[in-house]
């Protein structure tokens, strides 16, 4: 049987976050700083709200927060949110337009329903994230960040060379709050409109640590 009940799940339970995905975005900030005080911030899949709730403790009373999901967040969040019960598909650069005209940093945590069929997982998720990247592309500000989960599969390191040339940096993360058995990675890129950098000479895939032990690849 499976252990649910982890380091997050319970540090979740003890902080009284809503779930475990809270952490996910938290690393995510630690490592890149896009989400800062005053950030106009659009999270595109946010139920049940964890990503949100992250988003609102870190934008202060200046900030913008914008989100949509198919479904509607129970929670009710300190700060205020402009959110729309909708399909990600049904999206236009005006559904958000009295609230912010762009933003900052879009955030797409968006999964498909799992069907238990890799292949069609994996390319339920590709579709989601191009969606949501098409989006971003009408959206972001100048300097801007994307972020959005994806299932590994060999598609995404081609997705990830597509998103390259608009921006100044993209790499993938996989938070440390992401279960060993997880398909998921978050394609993480910042600089929207900048002139991207030559690529690395370490591999754009980073490692988990685990106790000083280098784990698997991603």
């Amino acid at each position: 049987m499976r252990e649910i009940q982890d380091k997050y799940f319970r540090l979740a339970k003890r902080e009284g976050k809503l779930a475990r995905s809270y952490y996910k975005l938290q690393e995510i900030n630690q490592r890149t700083k896009i989400i800062k005080e005053g950030s106009r911030v659009l999270d595109i899949g946010a139920c049940p709200g964890s990503w949100l709730e992250y988003i609102l403790e870190n934008i202060g009373d200046k900030g913008v927060a914008c989100a949509l999901d198919l479904n509607v967040i129970a929670k009710k969040f300190k700060g205020v949110v402009d959110f729309r019960k909708m399909d990600v598909r049904e999206l236009t650069p005006e559904t958000f337009a009295e609230s912010a005209k762009e933003f900052d940093v879009v955030v797409s945590d968006m999964a498909p329903k799992t069907s238990g069929i890799r292949l069609t997982d994996q390319a339920r998720s590709l579709e989601l994230c191009e969606i949501a990247a098409e989006y971003a592309f009408k959206v972001l500000a100048p300097k801007g960040a994307f972020v959005c989960k994806i299932f590994e599969s060999p598609e995404v390191k081609p997705f990830r060379e597509k998103l390259r040339p608009s921006f100044k940096t993209t790499r993938t993360i996989k938070p440390d709050a992401s279960r060993d058995e997880s398909m998921e990675t978050y394609i993480i890129c910042m600089g929207y409109g900048e002139e991207p950098e030559e690529k690395r000479a370490r591999p754009d895939h980073e490692y988990r640590k685990t106790k000083g032990k280098r784990t698997r690849q991603y």
